[in-house]
Protein backbone atom coordinates (compact mmCIF):
# COMPACT_ATOMS: atom_id res chain seq x y z
CA UNK A 1 0.00 0.00 0.00
CA UNK A 2 1.34 3.34 -1.23
CA UNK A 3 1.95 6.65 1.46
CA UNK A 4 -0.71 8.70 -0.43
CA UNK A 5 -2.72 10.15 2.45
CA UNK A 6 -2.40 13.36 4.67
CA UNK A 7 -3.81 13.20 8.00
CA UNK A 8 -5.43 15.81 10.70
CA UNK A 9 -6.26 15.61 13.92
CA UNK A 10 -6.29 18.04 16.59
CA UNK A 11 -7.42 18.97 20.11
CA UNK A 12 -6.89 15.70 22.32
CA UNK A 13 -5.81 17.06 25.62
CA UNK A 14 -4.26 14.78 27.14
CA UNK A 15 -4.29 14.85 30.68
CA UNK A 16 -7.76 16.23 30.62
CA UNK A 17 -9.57 15.56 33.23
CA UNK A 18 -7.86 13.16 35.00
CA UNK A 19 -5.80 9.88 34.66
CA UNK A 20 -8.78 7.57 33.73
CA UNK A 21 -10.40 9.21 30.99
CA UNK A 22 -6.95 10.96 29.30
CA UNK A 23 -5.55 7.27 29.17
CA UNK A 24 -8.59 6.00 27.45
CA UNK A 25 -9.01 8.61 24.83
CA UNK A 26 -4.79 8.15 24.50
CA UNK A 27 -5.60 4.69 23.71
CA UNK A 28 -8.16 5.25 21.04
CA UNK A 29 -5.74 7.73 19.41
CA UNK A 30 -2.78 5.86 19.41
CA UNK A 31 -5.13 3.16 17.97
CA UNK A 32 -5.87 5.14 15.40
CA UNK A 33 -2.13 6.17 14.37
CA UNK A 34 -1.53 2.52 14.31
CA UNK A 35 -4.49 2.18 11.50
CA UNK A 36 -3.34 4.69 9.38
CA UNK A 37 0.49 4.32 9.27
CA UNK A 38 0.12 2.12 6.47
CA UNK A 39 -0.84 4.74 3.99
CA UNK A 40 -0.12 8.09 5.86
CA UNK A 41 2.93 10.45 3.89
CA UNK A 42 2.33 12.88 7.03
CA UNK A 43 -0.08 13.69 9.72
CA UNK A 44 -0.63 17.22 11.30
CA UNK A 45 -1.27 17.80 14.23
CA UNK A 46 -3.09 20.75 15.26
CA UNK A 47 -2.82 22.02 18.49
CA UNK A 48 -3.87 21.30 21.99
CA UNK A 49 -2.69 17.81 21.76
CA UNK A 50 -1.28 17.97 25.46
CA UNK A 51 -3.87 19.70 27.83
CA UNK A 52 -0.82 21.02 29.41
CA UNK A 53 2.98 21.05 28.78
CA UNK A 54 5.62 22.61 29.57
CA UNK A 55 9.41 22.07 28.98
CA UNK A 56 12.25 22.82 31.89
CA UNK A 57 15.76 22.49 30.81
CA UNK A 58 15.99 19.21 32.31
CA UNK A 59 12.35 17.86 32.75
CA UNK A 60 8.91 17.31 31.02
CA UNK A 61 5.64 16.58 31.96
CA UNK A 62 4.96 12.74 33.32
CA UNK A 63 2.58 10.72 31.18
CA UNK A 64 1.78 10.55 27.50
CA UNK A 65 4.32 7.25 26.71
CA UNK A 66 2.02 5.37 24.59
CA UNK A 67 1.23 8.11 22.06
CA UNK A 68 4.88 9.53 22.42
CA UNK A 69 6.33 6.14 21.45
CA UNK A 70 3.86 6.16 18.64
CA UNK A 71 5.05 9.42 17.49
CA UNK A 72 8.51 7.98 17.18
CA UNK A 73 8.02 4.90 15.80
CA UNK A 74 5.67 6.51 12.90
CA UNK A 75 8.70 9.58 12.69
CA UNK A 76 11.35 6.54 12.54
CA UNK A 77 9.36 4.75 9.95
CA UNK A 78 10.00 7.79 7.40
CA UNK A 79 5.94 9.61 8.05
CA UNK A 80 6.49 13.24 8.55
CA UNK A 81 5.11 14.43 11.30
CA UNK A 82 3.86 17.88 11.85
CA UNK A 83 2.95 19.78 16.01
CA UNK A 84 1.21 22.74 15.46
CA UNK A 85 1.03 24.71 18.68
CA UNK A 86 -1.59 25.61 20.72
CA UNK A 87 -3.12 27.58 23.21
CA UNK A 88 -2.85 24.92 26.49
CA UNK A 89 0.61 23.12 24.83
CA UNK A 90 1.72 26.62 23.89
CA UNK A 91 5.14 26.34 26.16
CA UNK A 92 6.56 23.45 23.43
CA UNK A 93 10.26 24.28 22.82
CA UNK A 94 12.42 22.09 21.23
CA UNK A 95 12.20 18.80 23.41
CA UNK A 96 9.65 17.08 21.12
CA UNK A 97 11.54 18.67 17.50
CA UNK A 98 14.54 16.84 18.96
CA UNK A 99 13.86 13.97 20.06
CA UNK A 100 11.31 12.38 18.10
CA UNK A 101 11.95 14.31 14.94
CA UNK A 102 8.81 16.27 14.54
CA UNK A 103 8.41 19.69 12.67
CA UNK A 104 6.89 22.25 15.04
CA UNK A 105 4.57 25.28 14.08
CA UNK A 106 4.14 28.03 16.13
CA UNK A 107 2.77 30.43 13.33
CA UNK A 108 0.21 29.42 10.45
CA UNK A 109 1.19 27.22 7.98
CA UNK A 110 0.55 26.56 3.86
CA UNK A 111 0.77 23.03 2.74
CA UNK A 112 0.69 22.33 -0.98
CA UNK A 113 -0.50 19.03 -2.16
CA UNK A 114 -0.59 17.85 -5.37
CA UNK A 115 -3.16 20.28 -6.74
CA UNK A 116 -4.35 21.56 -3.56
CA UNK A 117 -3.11 24.46 -1.19
CA UNK A 118 -4.31 24.40 2.20
CA UNK A 119 -3.94 26.69 5.23
CA UNK A 120 -3.44 25.01 9.11
CA UNK A 121 -3.51 26.79 11.72
CA UNK A 122 -4.81 25.68 15.63
CA UNK A 123 -6.73 29.35 15.30
CA UNK A 124 -6.91 30.31 18.89
CA UNK A 125 -6.46 34.60 18.60
CA UNK A 126 -7.40 34.42 15.03
CA UNK A 127 -10.02 36.28 13.58
CA UNK A 128 -11.90 39.63 15.13
CA UNK A 129 -13.29 39.19 18.93
CA UNK A 130 -11.76 37.93 21.99
CA UNK A 131 -9.61 40.61 23.02
CA UNK A 132 -9.29 39.31 26.70
CA UNK A 133 -7.44 35.85 24.88
CA UNK A 134 -5.36 37.93 22.55
CA UNK A 135 -4.07 39.71 25.56
CA UNK A 136 -3.23 36.65 27.44
CA UNK A 137 -1.53 35.08 24.60
CA UNK A 138 1.05 37.25 24.82
CA UNK A 139 1.24 37.04 28.32
CA UNK A 140 1.87 33.23 27.57
CA UNK A 141 4.55 34.06 24.82
CA UNK A 142 6.69 36.40 27.10
CA UNK A 143 10.45 35.14 27.59
CA UNK A 144 10.93 36.92 30.77
CA UNK A 145 7.40 35.59 32.17
CA UNK A 146 8.09 31.87 30.97
CA UNK A 147 11.92 31.94 32.23
CA UNK A 148 9.94 33.05 35.61
CA UNK A 149 7.52 30.09 35.07
CA UNK A 150 10.63 27.70 34.60
CA UNK A 151 11.75 28.65 37.84
CA UNK A 152 8.59 26.86 39.88
CA UNK A 153 8.82 23.13 40.79
CA UNK A 154 7.39 21.01 38.48
CA UNK A 155 5.14 19.25 40.93
CA UNK A 156 3.38 22.75 41.77
CA UNK A 157 3.55 24.28 37.95
CA UNK A 158 1.77 21.39 36.76
CA UNK A 159 -0.66 21.28 39.41
CA UNK A 160 -1.68 24.90 39.08
CA UNK A 161 -2.01 24.37 35.35
CA UNK A 162 -4.00 21.36 35.56
CA UNK A 163 -6.29 22.93 38.07
CA UNK A 164 -6.71 25.83 35.76
CA UNK A 165 -7.23 23.77 32.54
CA UNK A 166 -10.20 21.48 34.02
CA UNK A 167 -11.91 24.60 36.02
CA UNK A 168 -11.60 26.15 32.93
CA UNK A 169 -12.76 23.91 30.40
CA UNK A 170 -15.80 22.56 32.39
CA UNK A 171 -17.45 25.96 33.42
CA UNK A 172 -17.65 26.39 29.60
CA UNK A 173 -21.26 24.91 28.00
CA UNK A 174 -20.67 22.41 25.27
CA UNK A 175 -19.23 24.67 22.19
CA UNK A 176 -22.05 25.84 19.13
CA UNK A 177 -21.03 26.08 15.92
CA UNK A 178 -22.03 29.74 14.70
CA UNK A 179 -21.53 29.28 11.38
CA UNK A 180 -20.53 32.02 8.90
CA UNK A 181 -20.09 34.31 11.37
CA UNK A 182 -17.45 31.97 13.50
CA UNK A 183 -14.28 33.91 13.98
CA UNK A 184 -12.21 31.76 12.54
CA UNK A 185 -14.66 31.36 9.59
CA UNK A 186 -14.64 35.17 9.31
CA UNK A 187 -10.77 34.86 9.47
CA UNK A 188 -10.49 32.59 6.68
CA UNK A 189 -12.31 34.93 4.17
CA UNK A 190 -9.98 37.23 5.25
CA UNK A 191 -7.13 35.97 4.04
CA UNK A 192 -8.92 34.40 0.91
CA UNK A 193 -9.81 37.83 -0.04
CA UNK A 194 -5.62 38.25 -0.45
CA UNK A 195 -4.66 34.69 -1.42
CA UNK A 196 -6.68 31.83 -2.63
CA UNK A 197 -6.81 28.39 -0.96
CA UNK A 198 -8.69 25.28 -1.54
CA UNK A 199 -8.86 24.32 2.03
CA UNK A 200 -9.00 25.82 5.35
CA UNK A 201 -8.10 24.06 8.42
CA UNK A 202 -8.16 24.86 12.01
CA UNK A 203 -8.40 23.42 15.18
CA UNK A 204 -9.39 25.29 19.00
CA UNK A 205 -13.35 24.94 18.07
CA UNK A 206 -13.99 21.26 19.16
CA UNK A 207 -16.67 21.56 16.62
CA UNK A 208 -16.25 19.36 13.48
CA UNK A 209 -17.70 21.27 10.71
CA UNK A 210 -17.24 21.69 7.19
CA UNK A 211 -18.44 25.38 5.40
CA UNK A 212 -18.61 26.19 2.01
CA UNK A 213 -16.72 29.65 1.18
CA UNK A 214 -16.57 31.55 -1.88
CA UNK A 215 -14.50 30.39 -4.76
CA UNK A 216 -14.82 26.90 -4.22
CA UNK A 217 -12.72 27.11 -1.13
CA UNK A 218 -14.00 25.25 2.01
CA UNK A 219 -13.84 25.89 5.60
CA UNK A 220 -12.88 22.91 7.78
CA UNK A 221 -12.73 22.47 11.74
CA UNK A 222 -11.62 19.53 12.79
CA UNK A 223 -13.08 18.97 16.10
CA UNK A 224 -11.81 16.91 19.36
CA UNK A 225 -11.03 13.64 20.41
CA UNK A 226 -12.78 14.53 23.97
CA UNK A 227 -16.74 14.00 22.47
CA UNK A 228 -16.01 13.66 19.05
CA UNK A 229 -12.85 11.62 17.67
CA UNK A 230 -12.98 13.30 14.49
CA UNK A 231 -10.12 13.54 11.94
CA UNK A 232 -9.81 15.24 8.02
CA UNK A 233 -8.04 12.79 5.64
CA UNK A 234 -6.24 14.07 2.16
CA UNK A 235 -6.58 12.19 -1.42
CA UNK A 236 -5.99 12.74 -4.27
CA UNK A 237 -7.16 16.24 -3.84
CA UNK A 238 -9.58 16.21 -2.09
CA UNK A 239 -10.42 16.64 2.16
CA UNK A 240 -12.84 15.12 3.96
CA UNK A 241 -13.44 15.13 7.65
CA UNK A 242 -14.13 11.61 9.25
CA UNK A 243 -14.96 10.19 12.64
CA UNK A 244 -13.30 7.12 14.06
CA UNK A 245 -15.26 4.68 16.04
Amino acid sequence: MSRDKIYFASDLHLGLPGYAESRDRERLFVKWLDEIKHDAQKIFLLGDIFDFWFEWKRVVPRGFTRFLGKIAELSDSGIEIHFFIGNHDVWMFDYLQDELNVVIHREPFTLLAGNTKVYLAHGDGLGPGDGGYKMLKKVFHNRILQWLFARVHPNCAVWIANRWSVSSRYSQDKPVSFGKKEWLYQYAESVLDKEYFNYFIFGHRHIPEVIDMEKGAKYVNLGDWISNNTFAVYHNDTIELKSYI
